[in-house]
């Protein structure tokens, strides 16, 4: 599956230099084949029984986590395929929320809603700066001076 994901990943970037959408047979081929492989991980790592006199779902190994969530999210793994826009993976996001649960599990909770605010209106901006290649003690600089930095709005 990390194989296939990351050929698609490749090709996507071929596509998105060329500025063109994936080809409708290029994308059920890949579809097809994520299915398929799917379909390979449930059947080595089949369904738990249920044992008798047990109530509620039987416990799943991590693999049958791993492929129920990318049988039941997979239009969400593959939107990337579609739209140019989405990305590959949801890193940039981790780390985006990162600081401010390690802020919350450092002092337990934000002491008032206007500070949650302003932490995470901070955060947002040095987030935004650094998405844009901009030095961040600069920008930080600039936005003291009333001179804050503001990405395009061209997309």
């Amino acid at each position: 599956m990390l194989c296939l994901l990351l050929r698609m990943r490749r090709s996507v970037a071929v596509y998105q230099t060329r500025a063109g959408p994936v080809s409708s047979p290029q994308l059920a081929a890949w579809t097809k084949k994520y299915q398929a492989i799917l379909h390979a991980g449930f059947a080595e790592n089949p369904e738990p029984q249920s044992l008798s006199g047990r109530r509620g779902r039987p416990k799943h190994t991590k693999a049958q986590n791993l492929l129920l969530r990318l049988r039941q999210h997979g239009n969400s793994v593959l939107a990337f395929l579609e739209d140019f826009r989405v990305p590959f993976s949801n890193n940039q996001a981790e780390q985006d929320l990162r600081m401010m649960k390690v802020q919350q599990k450092i002092s337990g909770a934000f002491r008032t809603l206007k500070g949650a605010q302003t932490f995470a209106r901070i955060r947002a901006y040095l987030s935004t700066v650094r998405k844009n290649k901009r030095d961040v003690f600069q920008e930080i600089a600039n936005a003291l001076t009333g001179r804050p930095f503001m990405p395009s709005t061209a997309s």
